[in-house]
């Protein structure tokens, strides 16, 4: 069944709404369209996903925008809800990927069940830069009602450019100040061995203690 998205208030603005030009968000969507029809291959991050993750799992696409990583989880057979805080690249995850939920909302503040999502998930991911783009000093706070959507010890996944506006020390201190902690790190989403001079880190996270 088809849901039209739901949009919930965004708090602060992100550094993906104050410091990108006007009409980037309509340029993002059409890129990644052309991508798709030139037979890119976009699905990299929900391999990863697919591989951690049970059959049929409840999966959170956190920063989901185009809807690209969900779609394919989707089509794996996890139930997908995916939440960003810009409407344009929702809409179009919503026109493009039919079958996920989509819904705009504040990931610092991110609340599903008061959205009408009551269920926990198995799992969430925050691909393509996610944590690079949200608003500076909420990186724990993101992190931290993220994983307070997932079940048990189920495995939070994020991937960025580590030599952008969020270096990975900074990122590591956010994320034990959620309560999580970094259980493997890989330098792309195809599980290349992390190094020091690696200029991206993917993470997968779980809860602390």
């Amino acid at each position: 069944m088809d849901h039209p998205p739901i949009v919930g208030a965004v708090a602060r603005p992100t550094r993906w709404q104050t410091g990108t030009k006007p009409g980037h968000s309509d340029w993002y969507v059409d890129r990644f369209r052309r991508l798709a029809r030139e037979g890119e291959d976009l699905a990299g991050e929900a391999r990863l996903m697919d591989a951690v993750l049970a059959p049929r799992s409840r999966v959170l696409d956190a920063g989901c925008g185009t809807g690209r990583v969900g779609a394919v989880l989707h089509e794996r057979g996890h139930t997908v809800v995916g939440v960003d805080a810009d409407p344009v690249l929702v809409q179009a995850a919503e026109a493009d990927h039919p079958g996920p939920r989509w819904l705009v909302a504040d990931l610092t503040e991110l609340d599903l069940p008061a959205m009408g999502i009551a269920d926990p998930f198995d799992g969430a991911v925050l691909a393509g830069n996610v944590m690079v783009f949200v608003a500076p000093g909420t990186e724990a706070d993101v992190l931290r009602r993220v994983a307070a959507h997932v079940a048990g010890d189920g495995p939070v996944v994020t991937g960025f450019h580590v030599h952008r506006e969020l270096a990975l020390p900074d990122f590591d201190r956010a994320v034990e100040a959620a309560g999580l902690r970094v259980e493997h790190r890989f330098a792309t989403w195809d599980l290349r061995a992390w190094h020091d001079a690696a200029d991206f880190a993917v993470s997968v996270l779980r809860r602390a203690g």
